[in-house]
């Protein structure tokens, strides 16, 4: 009988931080898509963190390369290498373009929980089909505000689909709003570049979508890669999907062998089938070594479990909102948050107030200044440091 591998948080932690670009950045000149890629997407509902994410990742690398991965310039433009656009949990990530026959095959297959709307509201199947139809029409080789989109969408469907029915913000949106977010994750729609302080909403580039099957046996390979071991509550808690969902996925790909179970901390996880090396000694120990700086919602807090060994003890009260991650941006030392921290930007100048929750070393304090130097120029600003308090709520 084949021995089951055991691994230790340190030697997982060390291959996560490896593999997410963390113990060491991209070279030089790396597509900031790829490293997208590595990270399974970086989160941007406020897109300088993921601007933050991915270029703290790679040398040299600033948020006018992610810019220009997302909307090229140039007549004609080449296509975008990044999309940013409704990824995991429905939320806004950036994903490479390359992925989507992927993610727009996986995203849908993955059960939601019943629906909140009013029958009265809801669409049903076959008009959220026709509305997503008509906003992939609408934005072919167009970027246009949400209104704009609106009025393309009723004059592709009928007056149905823009009553006003929606309670949102102190206001009412159309009917048709309710499945913006399916749009993104089926492909039919991405963010452009804002107009002035309007967001504008673009196609991203035409592919043929994997099998949902496909697609989500290769997801499963994907996140298991980057942030494996991992159990299915894992996963799920991840994708924001039913725990049992996922449990059956993965019993499904453990019957094939593509998967395989090993002993992490003691207690049952899965890797892909054969990835059971892990590092150990002195490679490990440099791999975990150091001080880094994570902005809101970066992937690696969000989705690195368990969350109790990643956020240790007064981490897990300071640096979590409700037991959340990502709410605030974290100051990692030796791979385990040791902090919060925030940047706040006036013209050229941003000022980064990092609160270390316990006493940083001469080395450490060096190394944060270094860290803080490379904010600044990821966002094309000057930074200075301040080490105190973060008098900042956490972000919503």
């Amino acid at each position: 009988m084949t021995k089951t591998v055991a691994t230790t948080w340190g030697a997982v932690s060390a291959r996560r931080l490896e593999r997410q670009f963390l113990a060491k950045s991209a070279r030089t000149g790396t597509p900031v898509a790829e490293v997208a890629g590595a990270m399974l997407g970086a989160h941007a509902q406020v897109l300088s963190a993921a601007e933050l994410s991915l270029g703290l990742r790679a040398d040299g690398a600033t948020r006018a390369d992610v810019r220009a991965a997302l909307w090229p310039a140039g007549a004609p433009a080449a296509p975008p290498s990044l999309v940013k656009t409704h990824g995991p949990r429905g939320t806004v990530h950036l994903l490479p373009a390359r992925d989507l026959a992927m993610w727009c095959a996986a995203l849908p297959a993955v059960p939601s929980g019943a629906a909140s709307a009013d029958p009265g509201v809801r669409l049903d199947e076959a008009r959220a089909e026709q509305v997503v139809a008509a906003i992939a029409e609408a934005l072919d080789g167009a970027f246009l505000t949400v209104d704009e989109l609106g009025e393309e969408v009723v004059a592709r469907t009928g007056p149905w689909a823009g009553d006003l029915v929606m309670p949102a913000f102190q206001t009412m949106w159309p009917r048709w709003r309710q499945v913006l977010h399916r749009a993104g994750q089926c492909g039919a729609l991405s963010f452009g570049p804002n107009r002035g302080r309007k967001v504008t909403y673009t196609r991203p580039p035409h592919f043929t979508p994997l099998p949902p099957e496909e697609a989500l046996r290769l997801l499963v390979h994907r996140y298991l890669h980057a942030y494996g071991p991992a159990t299915p509550q894992h996963f799920a808690r991840w994708l924001a999907a039913p725990t049992g969902w996922a449990r059956a996925l993965y019993d499904g790909l453990a019957a094939a062998g593509e998967i395989e179970e090993v002993r992490f901390e003691g207690a049952p996880a899965w890797v892909v089938a054969g990835d059971t090396v892990f590092p150990d000694g002195a490679g490990r120990d440099d791999l975990l070594r150091g001080v880094r700086l994570l902005p809101y919602f970066d992937a690696y807090v969000i989705a690195a479990q368990p969350r109790e060994l990643l956020f240790p003890g007064a981490a897990y009260r300071r640096a979590l909102a409700g037991g959340q991650a990502g709410n605030f941006p974290v100051l990692l030392v030796d791979g385990v948050v040791a902090g919060v921290w925030h940047q706040r930007r006036r013209g050229r100048l941003t000022t980064v107030t990092v609160e270390p929750l316990g006493r940083l070393t001469a080395r450490q304090e060096r190394e944060l200044s270094a860290r803080v130097e490379r904010v600044g120029e990821v966002l094309e600003a000057r930074a200075e440091l301040v080490v105190g308090e973060v008098g900042v709520g956490a972000h919503a």
